[in-house]
């Protein structure tokens, strides 16, 4: 082949991307009368430059919009920027900058790469969370949720850096320290602001029950998030005992034996509780029918009983103080040790009067699910049961597994947590768990002391947050008002740019004039000042799917009703990092802006399809001195890896998630400049399920792009001028096998991208591809079965599609041809495969009509050069022919 005719990625793909940029084929169309398609993947926060993860997720989503406009869909592919947050700030305080220099800058320097990737991205639609149109239209949602009582504040525990003066998120806490700051956190009491999003409990999750376009996992761990719980609500009663205090447990393996001999003025204790809590401690508890196996009450370090203790005793103080350095997240908690206080205190046990139970202080209850109380159950819970351990509280069994011996069963170091049946249990013994749950409800409730009620494990929303770098809360705090609503018309409260870093904590809070100069409060008049808080950044990306369907433009106006009819989100792609958080909030804001009457989404759900795709990994590379290298630094000299430059040795290490702190990076640039961005795209959709890891190989690499070769080597070998819509209705014989051949790639092509299973659908297509290689003819089949193919990869590769449609003479772009459709007929197979056999041994195979006559298949089959030489001199005893399966000739 000449040079002239061979396929030039670095000069066609700019030029096809011009083509499409001037033809704004992109742009989606609200008026359109053709069916609606909004396939959306995440949006990317702006920290640099983009990686091969982005492209992957990208490249996925944009298959599918492809497909869809192919298809006659009007399409809405969108892109922005989730651009607000910390690192915005870090990175302004690292390098004496500001957020948004450095967050705008990385904006432009990513946006260049996508588009030279060629992503069907309606770009007029782009925006920024960070613009002031975009969170003055935040700050209008903020006060419509207030006003229909989805917002309010309260005083709750947070996570605080008393280095960086900042509330930490709990991922932020690492082993007790502020993940920038490394000083110890403490969990302190901060006024916050809250979203609702517990009034849409029961609704969430319900509602999951519809996704079925949803991976299951997703919709577990939403279900889990969610976590509700039917139960039992009851009360313990205060048991005073006879005569001196009980003895307390001496040891608290704390740093340094802290509560060693440990003394209480347990009189006075006890009257403070019995006057602040007169009618005992409530408990939630699912499993009321293990009551008779209960050993101890523990209360939460922030129950009102602990908190009462905590003023009065010192002992309790230094506790809870321990307890506090822990963290707030759940999973802080469960994996810390199991810390107890006993505060002296006892309770009554419900169904013997004989039995009473102490009160313990545990670092492992928490305030926020159900009462902040709970009855330990060592037997039959691991967590109660290693407390008990530690501090020698009884263990009872009370569920005695099948097969087990009631007089000697012991549960050991591992609770029981399977079913069985209750013994050592009175009144319940011999009932299964069910029935002794409902037996233990029902009298309980008979008592007087509880009811049976649903818990949910879901907690209100909190999104204070002490940073610069978010959206304003639009309030103004008052004195003798407290907090009062901005007014729609001072919307938007934005951020004043000329702030610094030089001192921590968030420089809102001591900004010159922002907080105060000219506020006043919008109920009395009198001078106030505005919250300094900002939202978290997660509210940004719970309502941006709405923004872009609604056009929002730059001062701040949003089409709710052309949203409305966007919505929801045909096909939303993602990493299965933001399972639970980012889609839970999501679906809450779409309920909320579906009761403020802004959206018209009767369901509230705002992605009818979720996909979660896997990573783009890489092996990492690192020098003599353990520094990580770039793997485009490394060279291979022999037997061993060479840093290019200072030819240090390089050991290469495991194969993990692209990352830019361990430089296994890739940079799509460097592959776009080497091969094209048609490769780069290929590559990542073509080596692995997309639910899976792919690592990135230059062998695969060089793979993708010898296969873009081949399609293009294949169309220019072609002559046949009946053009890519053609349909070689007359085709017989070789011909017709390639039609065939081609209508049932194109089936199963169709099939693997309604699926997400877009490696099948390149298998199929390599599939196509090698056929049309092989078939020699110039001829409307070949003209059919390459515009098959060249419509087939356009979604994969759209710039080498359209100069392959070009070349074969296709009208217009490859991008507005319509999908190619299947013809049924095609798929019929009329012919079948027999195996000849002679003596039972196969000698060969005829490919024949499936409904030839038996002494037609005869005759063949005795012409078979194969059977010929089996036979050789020999006479045919016999012709057996079993129709459709087989040809067996005994010769002898």
């Amino acid at each position: 082949m000449s040079e002239s005719t061979k396929y030039n990625a670095a000069e066609v793909e700019p030029r096809w991307q011009q083509v499409w940029a001037e033809a704004d084929i992109y742009r989606a169309e609200d008026s359109s009368d053709k069916p609606k398609f909004y396939a959306l993947e995440m949006f990317p926060y702006p920290s640099g430059r983009i990686h091969m993860g982005h492209v992957r997720n990208y490249a996925m989503g944009d298959v599918v919009a492809r497909y869809k406009k192919a298809q006659g869909f009007e399409v809405l592919h969108p892109m922005g920027w989730d651009s607000f947050g910390m690192p915005a700030e870090n990175a302004a305080i690292a390098t004496d900058g500001h957020p948004k220099d450095w967050t705008y800058n990385n904006i432009d320097e990513m946006r260049a790469p996508m588009q030279r990737l060629g992503f069907a991205l309606d770009w007029s639609r782009e925006f920024a969370t960070s613009d002031v149109a975009y969170y003055k239209t935040q700050q209008q949602i903020f006060l419509k949720f207030w006003e229909n009582d989805l917002v309010y504040r309260k005083t709750a525990k947070v996570n605080w850096d008393p280095v960086d003066n900042t509330v930490l998120a709990n991922e932020q806490v690492i082993d007790g320290k502020g993940w920038r700051s490394g000083a110890t956190v403490e969990q302190r009491d901060m006024d916050q602001w809250f979203f609702k999003i517990t009034n849409y409990a029961e609704e969430l999750l319900e509602g999951l029950d519809g996704l079925d376009r949803w991976p299951e996992k997703v919709r577990t761990m939403q279900a889990n998030w969610i976590g509700k719980s039917e139960g039992l609500q009851m009360r313990f009663e205060w048991a005073v005992p006879n005569g001196e205090k009980r003895p307390l447990v001496e040891n608290y393996p704390l740093s340094g034996d802290v509560y060693t001999s440990l003394e209480l003025d347990w009189h006075d204790d006890f009257t403070t509780a019995l006057n602040n809590h007169p009618d005992g401690i409530e408990v939630f508890t699912t499993r009321p029918d293990t009551l008779f196996g209960a050993s101890f009450v523990a209360i939460s370090p922030d129950h009102p009983i602990a908190k009462n203790m905590f003023e009065t005793t010192a002992r309790v103080e230094d506790f809870i103080l321990e307890c506090q350095k822990i963290g707030t997240s759940e999973e802080a908690i469960a994996q810390a040790p199991k810390l107890g206080f006993d505060t002296g205190l006892l309770v009554q046990h419900p169904f013997d009067e004989s039995i009473t139970l102490p009160v313990w202080i545990a670092n492992f209850v928490l305030m926020g699910y159900g009462t902040g109380a709970v009855f330990g159950c060592p037997a039959h819970d691991q967590r109660d049961l290693d407390f008990a351990r530690k501090y020698g509280l009884p263990v009872t069994p009370v569920v005695l597994p099948e097969g087990e011996d009631a007089a000697t069963y012991d549960v050991g170091t591992e609770a029981y947590t399977g079913e069985g049946k209750l013994f050592n249990s009175s009144f319940l013994n011999g009932l299964n768990k069910s029935k002794g749950i409902k037996t233990a409800i029902h009298k309980i409730s008979e008592m007087g002391l509880g009811e049976g009620v649903t818990q949910y494990r879901l907690r209100d929303w909190g999104v204070s947050r002490q940073r610069y770098w978010g959206c304003p809360i639009p309030v103004i705090k008052c004195e003798s008002c407290g907090s009062q609503p901005v007014p729609e018309d001072q919307l938007p409260v934005e951020l004043p740019y000329d702030i610094n870093f030089d001192k921590p904590g968030n420089p809102l809070d001591r900004h010159p004039t922002w907080k105060t100069e000219g506020v006043t409060c919008p109920k009395c008049g009198e001078a106030a000042e505005r919250e300094t808080d900002t939202l978290d950044t997660f509210a940004d990306s719970s309502w941006y799917f709405a923004a872009f369907g609604g056009s929002l433009d730059q001062d701040g106006n949003l089409d709710w009703e052309a949203a409305s009819k966007w919505l929801p989100v045909d096909q939303y792609v993602g990493g299965v990092e933001h399972a639970v958080l980012h889609l839970l909030y999501a679906r809450f804001f779409t309920r909320g802006l579906r009761d403020c009457g802004l959206l018209d989404l009767p369901s509230g759900e705002p992605f009818a399809g979720l996909f979660t795709q896997g990573m783009v990994t890489h092996a990492v590379y690192t020098d003599e001195d353990g520094d990580y290298v770039l793997p485009e630094d490394v060279i291979e000299d022999g037997n061993q890896l060479l840093r290019i430059g200072t030819k240090s040795i390089v050991t290469k290490g495991d194969v993990i998630k692209m990352s830019k702190s361990k430089k296994n990076v890739v940079d799509p640039d460097e592959i776009i400049k080497g091969y094209g961005a048609d490769v780069a795209r290929w590559f990542v959709l073509s080596d692995s399920p997309p639910e899976r890891d792919v690592e990135w190989t230059e062998s695969g690499v060089i793979g993708a792009w010898r296969f873009s070769k081949k399609v293009w080597n294949v169309v220019s070998a072609t002559t046949a001028t009946d053009g890519p819509l053609s349909v070689a209705t007359d085709a017989k014989g070789d011909a017709l096998e390639l039609r065939k051949l081609a209508h049932r790639a194109m089936e199963n092509i169709t099939a693997g991208i309604e699926a997400f299973r877009f490696n099948t659908s390149v298998a199929q297509i390599y599939e196509l591809t090698n056929a049309l290689n092989k078939y020699k003819g110039q001829d409307a089949a070949r003209s059919e079965a390459l515009g098959i193919l060249i419509r087939a990869i356009a979604p994969f590769m759209p710039h080498l599609a359209e100069e392959c449609w070009a070349k074969l003479g296709g009208e217009g772009l490859v991008y507005h041809a319509p999908w190619p459709e299947v013809d049924p007929k095609m798929l019929i197979d009329d012919t079948i495969t027999l195996p000849l056999q002679v003596n039972g041994k196969r000698r060969g195979e005829l490919n024949i009509a499936k409904d030839l006559p038996k002494d037609e298949i005869e005759k063949l089959a005795m012409a078979d050069e194969g059977v010929q030489r089996a036979i050789g001199d020999g006479t045919v005893r016999k012709v057996i022919i079993v129709p459709g399966r087989i040809v067996n000739i005994v010769a002898s």
